[in-house]
């Protein structure tokens, strides 16, 4: 499972026109679930978000997670990263996991991450067309990986 985890003053995620979530300072989220991913990848990447340390504190210092900031997210369901590029110009996705696995795994990651927030957690429509607003704040961009936090 793989997360991209981007500082934020504002996002949204709209589906024709209609806002599906939202967040003022917080954490915008992209998520793919890759073929092999269950709910312990989930549980990793959810835990070690709701703590990472990326929001500055009085002096300046990454010092903060979300929790500490009272900040929101949004959680945006994205198989195009699992994208193999290596080969020719157009990727493959043949890492992704199947939509109906995917889709089970983005919801229970939804709701762990709720659970380990103080705030709110929005979210886009899976598989939908969606467009996503974002107002970085840094910017501070991090790409998790479950796999690695496995290794530990």
């Amino acid at each position: 499972m793989i997360a991209v985890i981007q500082r934020v003053k504002r996002a949204s995620v709209s589906v024709d026109g209609v806002i599906t979530g939202e967040c003022g300072k917080g954490l915008a989220i992209l998520l793919g679930v890759a073929k092999g991913d269950s709910e312990k990848d989930a549980d990793l990447l959810a835990a070690k978000i709701s703590k990472l340390r990326i929001f500055n504190d009085e002096n300046g210092k990454m010092n903060l997670s979300i929790n500490d900031v009272s900040g929101d997210a949004v959680v945006v369901s994205q198989f195009t990263l699992l994208a193999n590029y290596s080969h020719g110009n157009r990727p493959d996705y043949f890492g992704a996991a199947e939509p109906e696995t995917a889709n089970a795994l983005y919801e229970y990651f939804v709701s762990a991450l709720g659970s380990l927030m103080s705030g709110k957690v929005g979210t886009g429509v899976f598989g939908a067309e969606m467009v996503y607003d974002i107002v970085n704040d840094g910017p501070v961009t991090i790409v998790m990986d479950s796999a690695t936090l496995k290794k530990k």
